[in-house]
């Protein structure tokens, strides 16, 4: 009885051990600068969001948070440093919905966007803007769909590569509306969105600050956004949801560390972001560049992502879109 006794003991002391060891380590951290890995080049979207957020986290921490941009591959070669990176908080990516996608566009991706990340928090989502030229005689969901639907094949849609946001986009609405518009592939979105405002093609699903100046101007016109809620820069213009019941395409940017980070550190990140991106200053900043502020928790951070890896899967199948 005695040695059971003393093995209890020494049980719940080395338990204290660690839990005590753990609370340290959340109270003392960062003893360092911290790593901040964006995944696309400087100047992008993910690139402005990294570098708002890393100037504020640095001052809120008391620590460096050193912006480093490890392009390629889609973003895959960034997530891989983080997803192998030792857990210990000083390595974070600012992850996106590139991470959700992947799984669906790669035959061996080299990671799993459920499995090997800790999420810490949403940062801010992206929608998008279904936009015409003026002389596509569609002015809403409804009447588009009537004229694809008479006229089979003959209007035509510009997007970004095959797993990109704006193809999915496009390749939803199909799906639930059973049109026939065809794909014309661009290198990028300016060249895209040039040739749509030349009438070379007639449609364009693309992000709502790289639109917004041509809807102002009268160049090309809004039909819909991708969100299930209206945006706050175009507030006239409808939702997709709002004639088809269940549309919803978002893309996101968040923070996440690699699999095993302490959960004492992942609250404490947690709690900083959600501090400075719910700052007037940061919050407006954002805005201004086209995005929308959006915090939560960890587990529900997690729920969203395991949500969103089958619901571009299904997107890509249907669009009959090969995994490389």
């Amino acid at each position: 009885m005695r040695k059971g006794s003393v093995f209890y003991s020494a049980s719940m002391v080395a338990l204290a051990c660690t839990v005590a060891s753990a609370g340290a380590l959340a109270q003392t951290f960062p003893i360092k600068p911290i790593r901040f890995v964006a995944a696309f080049p400087a100047g992008g979207p993910s690139d402005i969001v990294a570098r708002a957020v890393a100037r504020r986290l640095a001052d809120t921490l008391g620590q460096q948070v050193i912006v480093d941009n490890r392009t390629g591959a889609g973003g895959n070669i960034g997530a891989e440093i983080v997803a192998k990176s030792p857990p210990d908080g000083y390595t974070v990516l600012l992850g996106g919905s590139y991470l959700t996608i992947a799984p669906a566009l790669y035959l061996k991706p080299p990671f799993d966007p459920v499995r090997d990340f800790a999420p810490i928090n949403l940062i801010v989502s992206n929608q998008y803007a279904m936009v015409s030229h003026p002389s596509v005689p569609a002015r809403n969901v409804r009447d588009l769909i009537k004229l694809a639907k008479a006229q089979p094949g003959k209007l035509n849609y510009a997007s970004t590569g095959p797993g990109s946001p704006p193809r999915l986009c496009a390749e939803l609405f199909k799906s639930m509306t059973g049109v026939d518009i065809v794909n014309v592939p661009y290198k990028g979105a300016t060249p895209a969105l040039i040739d749509m405002m030349g009438g070379h093609v007639d449609l364009y699903i693309g992000g709502i600050s790289g639109t917004l100046p041509h809807i102002a101007s009268g160049k090309i016109n809004a039909i819909a956004v991708t969100s299930s809620k209206r945006s706050s820069q175009l507030p006239n213009v409808p939702t997709i949801a709002e004639t088809l019941p269940g549309y919803e395409i978002v893309t996101w940017f968040g923070l996440m560390a690699p699999a095993g980070t302490p959960k004492d550190i992942i609250t404490r990140l947690n709690q900083a972001i959600v501090a400075i991106v719910n700052e007037p200053e940061l919050k407006n900043y954002l805005i201004g560049q086209g995005v929308d502020p959006v915090t939560n928790t960890p587990e529900q951070f997690a729920a969203y992502i395991r949500n969103e890896v089958p619901k571009f899967a299904k997107i890509v199948k249907a669009a009959g879109i090969t995994p490389e």
